[in-house]
């Protein structure tokens, strides 16, 4: 049963890592069109959600493998994504022009993020020390 949890987990996190470097390297190089269907898009969060993709696609390899660095890099894309959320809370009090479902969207992925992290915490076996 573990396994086809891990299995399925890995198959969450590499899709969510595909489509979160599909998405953000569109809107970055402007492929489809897809500025205009955004909206008033917030920079800064697109480049951290690349950031993000990337780290997905890595820790999908660790969890592959059990590499306990995996956790890690997981807690490491939350903090990316919570230190974000608030430089996007500061640039919205500023004055900044952004579409209320970027906040929505980088909600939703630090909850999936950290949900993930959480998951794969408990997926990889501990070793066990003797001293």
């Amino acid at each position: 049963m573990k396994k086809m949890i891990t299995i399925f987990i890995i198959a969450v996190l590499a899709g969510f890592g595909l489509i979160t470097f599909f998405m953000s390297s569109s809107v970055i190089l402007d492929l489809f069109n897809i500025r205009l269907i955004q909206g008033n898009y917030v920079s800064f969060i697109v480049w951290t959600n690349l950031i993000c993709s990337f780290i997905y696609l890595i820790s999908t390899y660790g969890l592959l493998k059990s590499k306990s660095w995996t956790v890690a890099l997981m807690g490491i894309a939350s903090l990316i994504l919570v230190a974000a959320f608030s430089s996007l809370k500061i640039y919205i009090a500023e004055g900044g022009i952004y579409e209320i479902k970027t906040v929505s969207a980088v909600i939703f992925r630090i909850s999936m993020t950290l949900a993930l992290t959480i998951v794969t915490y408990f997926l990889i076996p501990k070793k066990i020390s003797l001293l």
